[in-house]
């Protein structure tokens, strides 16, 4: 069984094997509220406390079925992890490291589905990180976040050693990736960093 993964207009939609190799958890660092910030969404994306829900995954389980021509990157800083997403209606999709040797892809809930769905598929939120950037006190979670860690990372380790990374729908075969990287400035950083 595979999830679908599509943005709220539709245009840019694809699927996720293995669902049950996720691992869900939700992030409240800055960076995640600024990206949300910068697409417009943050009500939809960020929870009340400033979390973003994502399923942590490999990038060879992602597949993007239509709307390639939407997918769009950017990061925050020059340095900066990659976040993708719909360039048709700001829909984040995920984040990945810029080197695309390391698989992990973490795709943000709102190309997910509904929560219910999400659940049915990646199971229950098992971490919690980050915290410290949260607008209140999120409840910790140190024994199924230590049990989702010890079960995830051998797996991007293992997509690493077995070439299994070449198989992703962010980069080209050479690691380039599939969009050109967007730098916000450090007007729009500020702007996207500025909570209402």
């Amino acid at each position: 069984m595979s999830h679908s993964l599509r943005c709220r207009c539709g245009t840019l939609s694809g699927l996720v094997s293995q669902p049950w190799k996720g691992s869900r958890g939700v992030c409240y660092c800055r960076d995640c509220q600024a990206f949300a910030r910068y697409l417009g969404n943050p009500r939809t994306v960020l929870d009340k406390m400033g979390g973003t829900d994502v399923v942590a995954t490999l990038a060879k389980y992602v597949s993007v079925t239509s709307g390639t021509h939407c997918l769009a990157c950017l990061s925050l800083t020059d340095r900066g992890i990659l976040r993708w997403y719909a360039s048709c209606c700001g829909t984040p999709i995920g984040n990945t490291l810029r080197n695309f040797r390391v698989p992990y892809v973490g795709l943000v809930h709102t190309c997910l589905g509904t929560p219910a769905a999400i659940e049915a598929s990646f199971g229950p939120v098992r971490m919690r990180v980050n915290t410290k950037s949260a607008k209140g006190h999120p409840k910790s979670m140190p024994l199924s976040q230590a049990a989702a860690l010890l079960r995830f990372l051998p797996t991007v380790l293992l997509g690493r050693l077995d070439g299994s990374y070449r198989t992703t729908p962010f980069f080209t075969a050479d690691g380039t990736p599939v969009a050109q990287r967007k730098v916000l400035t450090r007007t729009e950083l500020a702007a996207a960093k500025h909570e209402d």
